[in-house]
């Protein structure tokens, strides 16, 4: 049973590995004109965090779009400063799910202003993380010049080496690209799928391992203290490779008064480290700037967990905006139904939209440069 299941866990992560090769090639299929219009895009880093917001509320993933950045990354096609505030907007992004799973309350009151609190605790902890870091990145470059440098250290010690590539993984990469060269939106597409149905499928097959056991002993071992939690919530969430599920787990709990806001806290903080495994994964023998994107990702979590939970101002407020939201939606339900659509949805896609103009997209002292993409065999 269980080399089964490992048989069974070591086939998944191959098509997982396998979608992001495919994802790479296929973007450098594309050419500078697919290149030209993601550059115009996400030039204004305002509306490359929308991008991230938004797309991963639609597809309640934050995996699978930080999984995507990395190969448009590694394919050269955006620059890593350009890919940093997506990423950024794909933390908060994913935390629509707990929101939604906060709504299954809606019928009893009291369970339903705890589980929303529960789920936008998560909200405002990306919320607060992206207020403090992006305006940081953005006057001075420190966040990114930190992830390079690392990435630049990974690459002398060998993480980014040639040597890591999976032979058959490539060999088979290479066939299917070479079958869809001509139809470089299809392998696109397949990619797509693929990476989709893996992350879907190492969800599903560890949950089925892991969150039975765990369910059982929540109280007495992983919320012990601070410390344990924000561990157990990273190991947890690395294994099941889904911050939404572990995230989600919490609404119940602190519904049915099972644990505290408090307690819940540390966990969430620590399910946002754990999610960054994936990218990390992802951008093994990838470009140093796929590197970089992947550390940005575990960096942007760690160092919000950093300034967030120890300082009890800071962790305080948390927990008083989200019991305030709360309270506002108990005392009239719309409030939530309003606050989820336009927080990821409404105001995103507007900005977006109203972005659209190349003109207003792109500061007038900045041209757009196409990047050399990265050739799939190097």
């Amino acid at each position: 049973m269980i080399a089964r299941r490992v048989l069974v866990v070591t086939g998944v992560l191959f098509l997982f590995l396998l979608s992001i090769d495919l994802m790479v090639q296929a973007f450098n299929l594309l050419g500078n004109d697919f290149a030209m219009g993601i550059i115009m895009a996400t030039q204004n880093p305002f509306v490359g965090l929308f991008i991230g917001l938004l797309s991963t509320a639609i597809i309640q993933s934050s995996s699978t779009t930080t999984s995507m950045v990395v190969a448009i990354v590694a394919a050269g096609t955006i620059s890593f400063e350009n890919a940093l505030p997506i990423i950024m907007g794909a933390n908060i992004g994913t935390t629509i799910t707990s929101s939604i799973v906060a709504l299954g309350h809606i019928t009893e009151k009291t369970e339903f202003r705890k589980a929303i609190s529960a789920a936008v605790i998560h909200d405002f902890f990306n919320f607060f993380a992206v207020l403090i870091i992006l305006p940081l990145e953005y006057f001075t470059g420190f966040f990114s010049a930190t992830c390079k440098s690392i990435a630049g250290y990974l690459s002398v010690v060998g993480v980014q080496d040639n040597s890591l590539k999976f032979v058959p993984l490539q060999s088979f990469s290479n066939y299917l690209s070479g079958f869809f060269s001509n139809s470089p939106y299809l392998l696109l597409s397949l990619a797509v799928i693929l990476l989709a149905l893996s992350l879907k499928s190492i969800t599903e097959l560890l949950k089925s391992i892991l969150i039975g056991d765990a369910r059982k002993k929540l109280n007495s071992f992983v919320f012990g203290s601070p410390m344990k939690s924000l561990g157990m919530g990273t190991i947890f969430t690395a294994a099941l490779q889904s911050s939404s599920v572990t995230t989600s787990i919490m609404v119940p709990l602190v519904a049915t008064q099972k644990i505290q806001l408090k307690q819940a806290l540390p966990f969430i903080m620590g399910a946002n480290v754990g999610t960054t495994i994936t990218a990390l994964i992802a951008a093994i023998s990838k470009s140093e700037a796929a590197i970089s994107i992947a550390i940005a990702h575990f960096l942007f979590n760690f160092i919000g967990v950093l300034i967030l939970l120890p300082i009890p101002l800071f962790r305080n407020l948390l927990i008083w905006c989200a019991q305030q939201l709360g309270i506002a939606t108990t005392k009239n339900r719309l409030i939530g139904f309003i606050y989820i659509m336009l927080t990821f949805f409404v105001i995103p896609f507007f900005l977006i939209f109203m972005s659209s103009n190349p003109e207003k997209s792109i500061p007038p002292q900045k041209k757009p440069q196409i990047i050399t993409p990265i050739s799939s065999e190097k």
